[in-house]
């Protein structure tokens, strides 16, 4: 049976895949600008728009009617952490616009920052999948899980064309592809 811990799980994969793309290029010495902009819409889009959303929308509130606390514990940190990986988005595109007028230096920020949300979205996934996670498990049934899920489907089937976790998933595979991560 599919539930709504193993859905976040499931997008957990292209997120990570996604932190490969980003160390690679940032391991890059000219790394392609065009690849990072489109990072970036992928990670506004899917990674924070999509995934998420389920998350902080969806997902925490329904721990939190099990107990579990927005302003400390794991979800406390978890929510913490989504602020973090925006924070070092936001220093990419801040670093991209400088780069775009002609400010070279741009691109040693934009590198710091990718490694900085990749690094902290690594250990982010991992706590989530490894003792958020399993902590949800046991305190939600699997009514309750049912319910989720039929809520993140929601969100997922209310997005423009062009913008489902099919199109994102695809286009991290393909620049998986490209940096042969």
């Amino acid at each position: 049976m599919k539930i709504a811990t193993r859905n976040l799980e499931d997008d957990h994969v292209y997120v990570l895949k996604l932190t490969d793309v980003m160390k690679a290029i940032a391991g890059s010495e000219n790394p392609d600008i065009n690849h990072v902009g489109n990072i970036v819409e992928i990670i506004r889009n899917f990674a924070d728009g999509i995934h998420h959303a389920k998350e902080e929308n969806i997902f925490f509130p329904a721990l939190g009617q099990k107990g579990f606390s927005a302003q400390q514990g794991p979800v406390a940190v978890m929510l913490h952490e989504h602020v973090q990986g925006r924070a070092f988005v936001k220093g990419i595109t801040d670093n991209l616009e400088l780069l775009s007028t002609g400010n070279k230096e741009a691109v040693s920020a934009i590198k710091a920052n990718m490694i900085g949300y990749a690094d902290l979205l690594v250990n982010h996934i991992t706590k989530e999948n490894n003792i958020l996670f399993r902590m949800a498990d046991k305190v939600l049934s699997v009514e309750e899980q049912s319910g989720l899920l039929q809520k993140f489907d929601e969100i997922e089937k209310n997005l423009p064309e062009g913008g489902r976790p099919d199109d994102y998933i695809s286009r991290i595979k393909t620049l998986a592809e490209i940096y042969k991560v």
